[in-house]
């Protein structure tokens, strides 16, 4: 979208984030003063984050235990299946009910043989995380170090190890109602069709929201902001780190600077 204009305050208007790369690095903790900027936003406009990962990720990205449902006025952990507003869970959703057991187990079984057969430098633990909303495929695994997230990270860029993996897929699995998206450093997401970040729409839309604004990274075709970044009911921002966010929402919502000190 083009630069932002300004903004007059208004509490009925909600701007949406992405994690991974929008509010913090990814899955490293957010920056105390850009925490501290992000709630004075919310004196502004409502404030809600919509993430890949679960919600224990998220929690210790943005907060501790329960803080963060309590820091927001909406929380969408994996994709939107897990659905917090007020700090209240309002829904959670459930993958193997979605697709059944048969195609889960023949998913998981082929990940698991093309695992196998890739050679990478390392190779650490958790390769497949089963959550509510999605499978999460790492061919590191992700109990990595923070330094062997950025070694593998530089390998997939030259040699396109996620991006083959899952054409794989797409191949193997074509017509049946799934969707693979990459985000972050180390992983890409398996889905049911449909069950990408606007699934939280579908809450908001009964909001009477006069305005979603929604900020994030991974907003090519292919990312798992993608869908949401490109949908009508939205107003989209791509950025480019933590930093680049909050520069945007101080040009939007605050004729000056706010005092981060």
């Amino acid at each position: 979208m083009d630069g932002p204009t300004a903004f007059s305050p208004d509490r009925n208007v909600l701007c949406l984030f992405d994690v991974d790369g929008t509010l913090t690095r990814p899955r490293e903790k957010i920056d105390p003063q850009l925490d501290q900027f992000f709630q004075s936003l919310r004196t502004k406009v409502k404030i809600g984050i919509v993430g890949g990962s679960d919600y224990p990720k998220i929690a210790e990205q943005l907060g501790e235990g329960d803080e963060v449902i309590h820091k927001f006025d909406y929380v969408f952990a994996e994709n939107g299946t897990v659905q917090f507003k007020e700090g209240k869970l309002i829904s959670k959703q459930a993958i193997q009910n979605q697709i059944g057991e048969e195609l889960l187990q023949d998913l998981i079984n082929f990940c698991l043989r093309y695992m196998g057969l890739i050679k990478l430098p390392k190779k650490r633990g958790t390769f497949i995380e089963f959550r509510s909303g999605m499978i999460n495929i790492s061919p590191i695994g992700r109990s990595c170090s923070q330094e062997e997230r950025i070694e593998f990270s530089e390998l997939d860029q030259r040699e396109r190890i996620r991006e083959r993996f899952v054409d794989a897929l797409q191949e193997e699995f074509a017509g049946k109602g799934l969707r693979f998206t990459t985000g972050g450093l180390i992983s890409f997401d398996i889905f049911p069709e449909g069950w990408d970040k606007r699934l939280c729409l579908e809450v908001l839309e009964g909001e009477s929201l006069d305005t979603i604004y929604f900020f994030g990274n991974e907003t090519s075709e292919g990312g798992n902001d993608y869908e949401i970044f490109k949908d009508p009911r939205t107003v989209g921002f791509t950025v480019f780190g933590p930093e680049d966010t909050a520069r945007l929402c101080r040009e939007m919502f605050f004729s000056e600077p706010p005092n981060e000190s």
